[in-house]
């Protein structure tokens, strides 16, 4: 499980460090693509062929499926880490995240999400609504045990 959350650089080459403590879950291979915030997804081997299951069994006749697909597909990278722990972005998902120097690496459970700093930054000041949150997580029916 991944969770916290890391400041990290981007070198000239495109080069971000994954946080130690994430990367022996990804030793299985790992897949980048883009996230659905304007954010960048890392995904375990697993987790993207888990997810790759579901949307292929959906239609693709339904619009909303091909945009997912492209959405996925497009711009999905299997990424290695070097002998640092760094992995590569791409040009086009620097872009599509708006990063250029510096990023967020987020746990988001079974998964890894990548923000630009400001983005990343707004995001957590709409989660200090409280208010909001209570109508937002009440239908989740979240309990502890």
């Amino acid at each position: 499980m991944f969770f916290g959350q890391y400041e990290h650089t981007i070198d000239e080459k495109g080069r971000i460090t994954i946080p130690a403590r994430f990367r022996g879950t990804l030793e299985n291979g790992a897949y980048l693509t883009r996230g659905f915030d304007k954010n960048l997804i890392l995904l375990t081997r697993d987790a993207f062929e888990k997810i790759s299951r579901s949307i292929n069994q959906l239609s693709i006749t339904d619009p909303n499926t091909r945009l997912l697909l492209r959405l996925i597909y497009s711009s999905a990278n299997e990424v290695e880490f070097d002998k640092i722990g760094r992995i590569l972005i791409q040009g086009f998902l620097k872009q599509a995240a708006n990063l250029e120097s510096a990023a967020v690496v987020v746990g988001a459970g079974n998964y890894i999400e990548i923000w630009n700093p400001e983005s990343w930054n707004q995001h957590m000041l709409e989660l200090e609504d409280t208010e909001a949150n209570n109508q937002r997580f009440a239908p989740l029916e979240l309990t502890v045990e």
